[in-house]
């Protein structure tokens, strides 16, 4: 049997190589094609065939996930109508190893037609794809990974390489941060570690305001109704004056039966523990579990000290 891991250390370098020599052709296209891409008012259609189109579809997801519009066209598909997804103010990124791939040779006199400026990561100048081209990223190839040099290996993971460098360069020039990638990615464990107690509280109809007079019967009915275990009490100028739970309600009926037609004030927590809206939801959640006296709810607070929601436990079970 052959020595399998000398074959994929050879794939490697030479793969690893391969992209080395992209960086030797960054140049005014590359900042042509960023330019092209920022300023689009439209979206970037990436397309390609085959294994392109597989590496076509990963570029366009990653230009979405940081802030640029962008869908991906089989070419295909785009030959049978689908061309009707593309306008004029749009940027095509099409790839081609070849720059003669039938499918896109195909598409190019009606994106010309349809006024779409275009990209090309393809790995011959001369080529059709090339000359129609606004834009054309070199990322030919010395050979292919393949020992027949026919398997697309090098030259599709040049192709993602170029698609990452123009998506960072892209990332870049957007000044996008990491709180604009939480928000794209929610689901996601950066999104979820970047999100902030204001983006997870309860406000308005979910979050119970009552004032320090309101009967303590008032007050359970406004949470059951909103399905909240806590009350925030505000005094005339709005600011916080009190905190309820439906824990402080069990303990005063038993000590008092006749205390849920008193005002709240009587019973509340004057000096309750709150949190500030600006602070990561996974410090919040790290605080209302671990601390000595563990919390089910939080009144939360502004810069200002001013009471703007309620973080509840449940909003935070998965951090």
């Amino acid at each position: 049997m052959q020595n399998v891991q000398q074959i994929g250390r050879e794939v490697l370098i030479l793969e690893a190589e391969a992209v080395q020599q992209l960086a030797t052709r960054i140049d005014e296209r590359f900042d042509r094609a960023v330019e092209l891409m920022f300023s689009c008012r439209g979206r970037v259609v990436v397309t390609g065939m085959g294994k392109s189109g597989i590496i076509g579809r990963k570029i366009s997801a990653t230009l979405a996930s940081i802030g640029t519009p962008s869908v991906f066209v089989h070419p295909a598909d785009a030959i049978h109508g689908d061309l009707g997804m593309i306008t004029e103010e749009d940027v095509v990124l099409a790839l081609s190893n070849s720059g003669e791939t039938e499918e896109i040779v195909r598409l190019l006199p009606t994106i010309r037609k349809i006024g779409a400026r275009m990209i090309a990561l393809c790995g011959r100048a001369e080529s059709t794809l090339a000359q129609y081209s606004d834009v054309v990223l070199d990322t030919a190839v010395a050979r292919e990974a393949c020992p027949y040099n026919l398997a697309p290996t090098a030259s599709t993971t040049a192709q993602l390489a170029m698609g990452d460098a123009l998506a960072m360069a892209l990332l870049k020039v957007r000044n996008f941060k990491p709180e604009d990638y939480a928000m794209l990615h929610p689901g996601g464990s950066l999104g979820k570690r970047l999100l902030k107690v204001s983006d997870v509280m309860r406000t308005g109809d979910r979050l119970v305001r009552v004032t320090p007079d309101t009967p303590v019967r008032d007050v359970i009915v406004a949470m059951t109704h909103t399905r909240n275990g806590a009350a925030c009490i505000v005094d005339e100028t709005g600011a916080l004056a009190g905190f309820f739970t439906d824990g402080d309600f069990r303990r005063t009926i038993l000590k008092n039966p006749e205390a849920i037609n008193r005002p709240v004030s009587e019973v509340m927590t004057v000096k309750p523990a709150t949190i500030g809206a600006s602070q990561l939801a996974v410090d919040a959640a790290r605080l209302m579990r671990t601390s000595s006296r563990k919390f089910s709810q939080l009144p939360v607070l502004d810069d200002n000290g001013n009471l703007v929601g309620l973080l509840d436990d449940d909003e935070l079970v998965n951090l």
